[in-house]
């Protein structure tokens, strides 16, 4: 089980409350599949990913981008269960869509990117160290069914 800190429970919390979905979901997922093209894969039947500027425009991308960073929220409300608010989650993701555990890591580094590059130089060392300490024990938790 981790152990959060009260600062580190504030700073997590901090963040996602000034966030606003509608612009970092996408980005942080257009980012994974620009970056990272293998991951376009689990996205076949979204259309268009041919190159930067098709993912960016895609609808469909847009939309996940927003509901993925929605389903942070479950982790935000149960910080000291994370792995089991996840559990049904890591199964469909592992049993039924088959995606690499991988994906969920590059995803949460392209996701730090993003809001670091919003938060600018309030994007201090320690709130980095809190968004990767929360964003490790979800992409842990999402590939909990894998191990």
């Amino acid at each position: 089980m981790v152990k959060w800190t009260d600062q580190e429970r504030k700073i997590i919390n901090g963040i996602f409350a000034d966030m606003n979905y509608d612009d970092i979901g996408p980005k942080a997922l257009c980012r994974c599949l620009i970056v990272y093209p293998w991951t376009q894969r689990h996205f076949a039947g979204f259309g268009n990913l041919y190159n930067a500027e098709a993912i960016k425009s895609n609808e469909k991308i847009a939309q996940h981008g927003i509901t993925v960073l929605h389903g942070l929220d479950r982790a935000l409300k149960n910080m000291d269960n994370i792995k089991a608010t996840y559990t049904e989650l890591s199964e469909l993701h592992s049993e039924k869509l088959h995606v690499d555990p991988d994906n969920f890591r590059l995803l949460a580094d392209c996701l730090a990117v993003v809001v670091a590059a919003k938060m600018g130089s309030a994007f201090t060392p320690d709130t980095q160290a809190a968004l990767q300490k929360f964003m490790n024990v979800v992409v842990s938790a999402l590939g909990k069914q894998y191990h």
